[in-house]
């Protein structure tokens, strides 16, 4: 299947009818290894006050179907700014940041928000469930957003909460799962759109060393079985090791050029 090119208009695109039809097409696009995600010479700089503070500086750096990054770096080193300009939360001062070949800092607010609901997943390091709603109620928050009846968002969402392994939680609410089992809500909450891209911002940060080590082999499975593209964002280097590749930030710069792969 060829992959769709979003183009800068308000169009909603549905999800395929069957539950995350999509899931399999990215493995066959992981195997030509082309680049899903192309940063050019990206800077930001951010003004407080007087002061301009350089966040990114002159960062290039591409990132292929099907891939797993890690980003690593101390604080302010950049590594969430850059995270989040590839999943079009903030845009470059200056630079390209293309995904899919579109360049998103082109597009309009109301354009970028439609480009964000069907192309990235993101996962947190808070959750972010809502609390007052079910594990199933909280994954099928994105679906909301499309032209899906309800008989085909439970499809969905059943199969989204199937992979996580908590099809038998679909009807707890979060504070009757464990902190492992709320990060794999939000991990279903990211995949039941089947997005290009899954954004992970410290996702095993408010975990313990065994929910982080079930959360990380989840991502770690998602990347390898149905070829998802993952970047993360992460502190600790146990965490990074799950990833295929680790790029290095450190006052805006890369360290390590294109990043360290993986045996």
């Amino acid at each position: 299947m060829a992959e769709e090119k979003f183009p800068p208009v308000e169009v909603q695109r549905e999800p395929d009818s069957a539950p995350l039809a999509g899931l399999n097409r990215y493995a066959t696009v992981r195997a030509v290894q082309e680049a899903l995600v192309q940063l050019r010479n990206v800077t930001k700089i951010y003004r407080h006050g007087e002061i301009d503070v350089t966040a990114l500086n002159n960062v290039s750096l591409d990132i292929a179907a099907g891939e797993f990054v890690a980003l690593m770096g101390p604080s302010g080193s950049g590594k969430s700014t850059l995270l989040h300009i590839v999943a079009g939360v903030d845009r470059p001062t200056s630079g390209q940041c293309l995904v899919q070949g579109l360049d998103i800092g082109t597009l309009s607010e109301t354009a970028l928000a439609t480009w964000r609901n069907q192309h990235i997943g993101f996962v947190f390091q808070t959750f972010n469930l809502i609390p007052v709603l079910t594990a199933f109620e909280n994954v099928e928050l994105p679906l909301l957003l499309t032209g899906l009846s309800a008989r085909e968002r439970r499809v969905h969402v059943t199969a989204a909460l199937e992979l996580v392994g908590l099809a038998d939680r679909m009807r707890h609410l979060p504070r009757q799962l464990s902190g492992g089992q709320e990060q794999r809500v939000a991990i279903a909450r990211a995949l039941v759109t089947d997005p290009t891209l899954i954004i992970a911002d410290e996702p095993t940060g408010n975990l313990d060393a065994h929910s982080a080590t079930e959360v990380l082999t989840l991502l770690q499975q998602l990347n390898q079985t149905i070829g998802k593209t993952i970047i993360m964002v992460t502190h600790d280097p146990r965490a990074a090791g799950y990833a295929q590749r680790i790029v290095h930030l450190e006052k805006g710069e890369l360290l390590n050029g294109t990043g360290e792969p993986r045996s």
